[in-house]
């Protein structure tokens, strides 16, 4: 079982290499976006997406408020 976590392309730091920051619950990483990228969403365009994270890649697109819900749940698993 894999665990996304949720995130919000800051931005794009290389769109060539297809790089982001993503901010999670306040603490900004580097991921790479390529697999969520294509001709009609280009890198440049990601700015501000919710996406799943795992393992330094985001795997997809979320809404805002699957996201919320999601990072609520974790907060609340982590705090029982």
């Amino acid at each position: 079982m894999c665990l996304g976590i949720p995130g919000k392309i800051t931005e794009i730091t290389d769109a060539k290499q297809k790089l982001a920051v993503v901010d999670v619950g306040g603490v900004r990483r580097q991921v790479n976006i390529a697999c969520i990228v294509d001709e009609q969403h280009p890198a440049e365009s990601c700015v501000g997406d919710w996406v799943l994270v795992h393992v330094g890649f985001a795997m997809n697109r979320i809404n805002e408020e699957e996201a919320k819900v999601t990072l609520q749940l974790l907060e609340e698993l982590v705090n029982s």
